[in-house]
């Protein structure tokens, strides 16, 4: 949920890193540890949409525009052809995101639903993390408002018998400002419904406040812009005694660029006296939370991608993720996380089965795809060595999700291939999932200010909005790619071609891994804008090279002879390229194999 702020702020992560090592100590611990993996995981390839964009249609595209002027995706617009289609594409999972009830400035009174004040609502649409009803669906995503939960159950249904497995949003830190479940079960007691107001903190109270004091709606904020109008619009929002907000604000007036449009959770920890834990007995929230979880796996939910996970105590994550697990042995913990020296607990105290990996690979590889100027593959070496400790399975890998910004806008690459040799590390280094955004795959670029959300190179999550590239693909409910160029199809099969390699091809998607830089950093042709490694099992071997360079270049591949004994080659091989179909042959493997890589391209070589 990182851009759920205003288009001028610069979000601040405390991201603590190990130092880095020098280049000469990683080709040392590359040469000594060889840096083996293996997992019998299978590999999840997920497919990440905003309902609410995916299946609209509409292409007005005016900023602060209303949902009857730009439009919405309905849950329904998911249908039999979209699913066929993502799914040939090899994808194993959607991660189905934003469908639960939010904040909104659309007026849905009729229906039973009260009106949400627009001082705190970012965007005519509003944030898919200010979660105003955690058991309930956004009716915006509904033909029919009042059998909306039936909608979104028929889609699950639909995507499971399309074969494809679903993911939804857990956002566990955080709620909107005027959260209240009109719709939960009998028995299930609301947020803040047993709150004690009057303490800051009380370890059973399910949010922090500031007793006496009343909320100040930031200064400096327009909701909707100028043409929105409505009588709650009026710079004042009645909360009191004002809530802690989203990101760690304990403050009534939290500013234009905090989550103001929040309110902070209380898992029992008392963050203003040093960050004291309270967890025996175990505080109100926790089961309240693990309710909400056990409603929605209860549904044939199959994963949860969960939201600012650091921003929720780990030992929260490793009390509720086993008992869900016990129900549903199956179900999957995604976990957005940017403290990589939190990775191991979280993966081991929190029971967290895969986390984002932003500030390693994401960050490596964007540099490269930008070609700026000091970025080397070394960059992706330093990653998969301090991933080498058993974490490296459990790293989700992706160039694009809601977040970050789309490769072919000006704020990126700018170009959609560029993405090419990137993607081709990015799905095939690990075991690990590997996840695309919705529009990445024909090269939305993500232009435009749309409203709350700038002109960032992101596609709003904030606003009503058609995605121009995406919508070409969609053709008017066909799902076809018809009014697709010919050179966005050919992108669109390379995503294709690749992401189905990997979902077939073992060596990819469950074997081994041999780091080949090293070996070849003495090879003729060889430079560090170049990545060169091994994928294997015993029934099947594949050499992939990526080419950062944006001009063509040809290298003499060397296999090491220790690799050669494993894989048991010791004479003329031939390789083939998986993607392109491309042959390449060695009369003695012994003295490599010549390779000529295209500017910007990754090759699957077979042999």
């Amino acid at each position: 949920m990182l851009n759920a702020r205003p288009a001028n702020f610069v979000a601040v992560i405390l991201v603590l890193l190990m130092p880095l090592n020098t280049i000469s100590q990683i080709k040392h611990a590359a040469q000594t540890k060889k840096m083996e993996q293996s997992s019998t995981n299978n590999k999840l390839i997920i497919y990440q949409m905003l309902p609410r964009l995916f299946g609209n249609t509409k292409t007005v595209n005016k900023p602060n525009g209303s949902i009857v002027e730009n439009g919405v995706g309905k849950l329904n617009d998911i249908n039999d052809k979209a699913l066929q289609e993502i799914k040939k594409m090899g994808f194993t999972h959607v991660w189905f995101t934003g469908v639960i009830e939010h904040a909104t400035m659309t007026d849905y009174s009729a229906f039973g639903i009260k009106a949400d004040d627009p001082d705190i609502v970012k965007g005519r649409a509003g944030s898919p993390y200010a979660i105003k009803d955690y058991y309930d669906i956004d009716p915006d995503l509904a033909v029919d408002v009042k059998n909306r939960m039936g909608e979104y159950e028929a889609l699950i249904k639909r995507t499971h018998a399309n074969g494809l497995k679903v993911i939804m949003d857990c956002v566990p830190n955080h709620v909107a400002r005027t959260y209240g479940s009109d719709v939960k079960p009998v028995g299930v007691r609301d947020f803040g419904q047993d709150d004690d107001t009057t303490q800051a903190f009380r370890a059973k109270n399910d949010f922090y406040y500031m007793p006496n004091q009343h909320f100040v709606v930031p200064g400096g904020y327009n909701p909707g812009g100028n043409d929105f109008k409505s009588p709650l619009k009026d710079g004042k929002f009645d909360e009191h005694p004002a809530k802690a907000t989203g990101n760690d604000v304990f403050s009534a007036s939290p500013s234009i660029n905090d989550w103001f449009e929040t309110m902070k959770l209380n898992y029992g920890v008392d963050y203003q006296n040093n960050r004291t834990p309270h967890f025996d007995p175990i505080p109100p929230l926790w089961n309240k939370m693990y309710d909400i979880l056990h409603f929605w796996a209860a549904k044939g939910v199959d994963g949860f991608r969960c939201d600012m996970v650091e921003m929720v105590p780990f030992e929260f994550w490793g009390w509720v993720i086993p008992k869900l697990k016990a129900e549903h042995p199956a179900l999957v913990f995604i976990g957005e996380a940017y403290n990589s020296s939190l990775y191991t607990k979280y993966i081991n105290t929190g029971k967290f089965d895969y986390l984002y990996d932003k500030v390693g690979l994401y960050e490596a590889i964007r540099r490269l795809t930008c070609d700026q100027p000091n970025a080397t593959t070394w960059d992706i070496n330093h990653v998969w060595h301090n991933d080498s400790n058993g974490i490296d399975e459990h790293m989700l890998r992706f160039m694009e999700n809601h977040d970050e910004q789309r490769i072919a806008s000006h704020d990126f690459a700018g170009n959609p291939w560029c993405a090419l040799p990137g993607m081709v590390v990015t799905a095939t280094l690990a075991t690990g999932p590997v996840m695309v955004y919705s529009g990445q795959e024909v090269g939305e670029p993500g232009a435009g200010a749309e409203g709350f959300g700038g002109d960032d190179g992101r596609t709003s999550i904030f606003d009503y909005w058609g995605v121009p590239e995406h919508q070409k693909w969609v053709n008017n409910g066909k799902f076809d790619g018809g009014q697709l160029s010919e050179e966005q199809k050919s992108l669109r099969s390379f995503y294709s071609n690749l992401l189905n390699a990997v979902h077939n091809n073992e060596a990819l998607n469950s074997g081994s891994f041999y780091e080949l830089m090293v070996a070849n950093e003495h090879q003729p042709g060889f430079n560090t804008k170049l990545y060169i490694f091994a994928r294997y099992t015993a029934k099947q071997r594949i050499l992939v090279i990526a080419n950062f360079n944006r001009s063509e270049q040809n290298i003499i591949v060397k296999l090491p002879g220790d690799l050669q004994h494993k894989l048991q080659i010791n004479t003329s091989v031939e390789f083939t390229d998986i993607l392109s179909g491309a042959k390449f042959f060695s009369h003695d493997i012994n003295d490599g194999v010549t390779i000529k890589l295209p500017a910007a391209s990754g090759m699957l070589l077979e042999f």
